[in-house]
């Protein structure tokens, strides 16, 4: 898989970091719910509202307040971001992989070529070595004779042999004859 570079890299990692709730938005979301009670005391943020004690009101009764939760910052501004971060990274997913997928149509039309190049190469061999075999077909007679010619230079050679042969052995009779 292929890495985010620049923009995309940011996006990406601001992805994996949670949101943080801008502090007055919390103490001001807190703050206007409890407004709402008959309270005269407003806590500073929802822990200290859910860990407060019963208190007295005017009438010397005791009453309980109402633990509150923090308000959530806007649900629909959190989905949004979510939405253009997943964009981004989809975004970057896709462009990964039709990246792959142009690398891996290049390389296969490379080795088309390639396959091209060494097929032509095998039909010029394949040529040559027609060529090379209706050559030696068409001098294969004339090697014939120069092996019926070697045959026959061979057989006279022998019978020089001999002939040498006998010519001594007749000299040196002549010569056995010449001397009584």
């Amino acid at each position: 898989m292929a890495s985010a570079t620049g923009d995309e890299a940011a996006a990406m990692d601001s992805i994996s970091r949670a949101p943080a709730a801008p502090p007055a938005a919390v103490s001001a979301a807190v703050s206007a719910s409890v407004a709402g009670n008959d309270q005269t005391e407003a806590p500073v943020d929802g822990a200290e509202a859910a860990s407060s004690a019963p208190k007295k009101g005017d009438s010397g009764v005791e009453t309980a307040e109402e633990a509150v939760e923090p308000s959530e910052p806007d649900i629909n501004v959190l989905c949004g971001d979510m939405f253009e971060k997943m964009a981004i990274f989809l975004q970057g997913e896709l462009t990964a992989t039709c990246d792959d997928y142009r690398l891996l149509e290049n390389m296969n039309k490379l080795t088309s070529l390639k396959y091209m190049e060494m097929k032509d190469i095998s039909i010029n061999i394949s040529r040559n070595l027609q060529d090379l075999n209706n050559k030696y077909a068409s001098l294969q007679p004339y090697l014939d004779q120069i092996n019926e010619i070697e045959e026959h230079v061979t057989s006279l050679e022998q019978a020089a042999y001999k002939l040498d042969a006998y010519s001594k052995k007749l000299e040196a009779r002549f010569k056995k004859l010449e001397k009584r």
